[in-house]
């Protein structure tokens, strides 16, 4: 999904051209590599006893289909001049002289763009000779994604997806709320009572988790209900439906790509130390942004304990900068370079020293080498680390349930938008006030 949304950002940003395909009957196209037998079908009067079939095309219901599909279209795309990206195998591209193309492949579900129509439209009809394409035009709906675009860029939301839920748990009338958490509030393992049919917060939580593609704003609440699925009690059942009552002010609620953009990456890291009330383990929160576009975020708790604060944003800096890195190499395969390393802002001048110093000292020896990756980073020109005052810390909002002053400004900074909205020429503007002010803060 992270791919996804760089896509969707730099296709607004450079002006592309975005379309939508979809392969009829995508599994069928597979070859088999091995020799597979499948019984008899019902009804088939002529077959004699133990007989059955010899494959020779892929079915759907094969373990082999997806992966043989898979193997087919990348070596046809592989035909059409396509180059399969390194950084993630489901990105494809292909340069001649000064025109460009993307794709991008989600099973049976393609992304086209670029900025040549001409080109664009042989490649759909290649693909269509050879596997029976449905021409979807201009991105629409893609994996549950309701896309929205106009001059001043795109906008993504799941506005169905989310009345599909709030009507499913029977909550289109309900009270909205003003945050998706209580603030302060510390779930834990002890207390409640076990709720009688577990299977329900389970089905929520994995649909919130979905939602969480187009919504930031509840990555932390989501997150937390997440670590309870297993054994589930009526006090998280409570903290789930607060996030319902969230979702109920605003269900359209997306993110927004403006086409005005600066090509620019710049990260925000934080932490909550020893946040988990049973494991006292920490939770790493980060957001990049491609320009004003926020492209990639998480909200995770770390896999070990830390000893000190200092550590918990150390850990943090280490996940971020590896996200970096990574969006670096995608950037490259869409044809974004940056010729000046990226910026990422910590609130913590003790975690930006480990990361600047190269002489381990008594609190950092025992900490993992992988961690070390930020310093390996800002030798190599990669990162750079800048303090920011907790007060402007955009990632603050993925380790904690904030106030409600407080996760304003932290939903005003992350740029969602409600394409359903009434006004919603005036979010529009208040969001270019708000990239204003964090330009100026960077």
């Amino acid at each position: 999904m992270t791919t996804i949304k760089t896509f969707l950002a730099v296709a607004a940003i450079k002006g592309w051209n975005i379309q939508q395909l979809d392969i009829n009957n995508a599994f069928l196209h597979g070859d088999l590599e091995e020799e597979v037998y499948m019984v008899l079908p019902p009804g088939f009067k002529n077959g004699k006893p133990n007989q059955v079939c010899k494959l020779m095309r892929s079915l759907y219901g094969l373990k082999q289909a997806s992966r043989q599909w898979n193997a087919k279209l990348t070596k046809a795309l592989q035909v059409y001049g396509f180059q399969q990206s390194s950084a993630d195998p489901s990105l494809f591209t292909r340069q001649t002289g000064t025109s460009f193309i993307a794709l991008l492949v989600y099973v049976d579900d393609i992304l086209l763009a670029g900025n040549n129509s001409v080109q664009m439209n042989d490649l759909k009809q290649s693909l269509d000779r050879d596997f029976k394409i449905k021409d979807l035009g201009n991105l629409n709906y893609f994996l549950g994604i309701e896309a929205v675009r106009t001059d001043a860029g795109i906008n993504i939301c799941q506005r169905k997806y989310a009345l599909e839920i709030l009507k499913e748990h029977g909550f289109l009338e309900a009270m909205p709320a003003k945050t998706p958490a209580v603030t302060g509030q510390k779930l834990n393992n002890t207390d409640g009572i076990p709720i009688t049919q577990p299977e329900v917060f389970r089905r929520l939580v994995g649909k919130l988790l979905y939602l969480t593609n187009t919504r930031p704003d509840i990555s932390y609440a989501v997150q937390q209900l997440s670590q309870f699925v297993e054994k589930p009690r009526d006090t998280h059942m409570v903290a789930a439906h607060r996030v319902l009552r969230y979702l109920k002010g605003a269900p359209g609620k997306g993110l927004f790509y403006p086409s005005n953009s600066l090509m620019k990456l710049q990260g925000f890291s934080d932490s909550d130390w020893a946040t988990c009330v049973d494991s006292r383990k920490s939770v790493t929160g980060y957001c990049i942004f491609l320009g004003n576009s926020l492209i990639s975020w998480k909200t995770k708790k770390q896999a070990t304990i830390s000893r000190s604060s200092s550590e918990a944003e150390y850990r943090a800096l280490a996940s971020t900068t590896c996200e970096v890195q990574w969006l670096l190499f995608l950037l490259a395969d869409l044809k974004a370079t940056f010729s000046t390393p990226v910026t990422l802002y910590c609130d913590n001048n003790s975690a930006i020293a480990i990361g600047e110093n190269f002489v381990f000292h008594e609190r950092t020896k025992h900490i993992e080498i992988d961690c070390h990756v930020v310093r390996q980073k800002i030798n190599e020109g990669v990162v750079k680390l800048l303090a920011v005052s907790s007060q402007n810390q955009t990632a603050d909002g993925f380790t904690k349930a904030l106030p409600k002053p407080l996760f304003d400004k932290f939903h005003d900074k992350l740029g969602l938008q409600d394409v359903h909205a009434p006004a919603y020429g005036l979010q529009q503007s208040k969001f270019s006030s708000s990239l204003l002010l964090l330009s100026f803060i960077a």
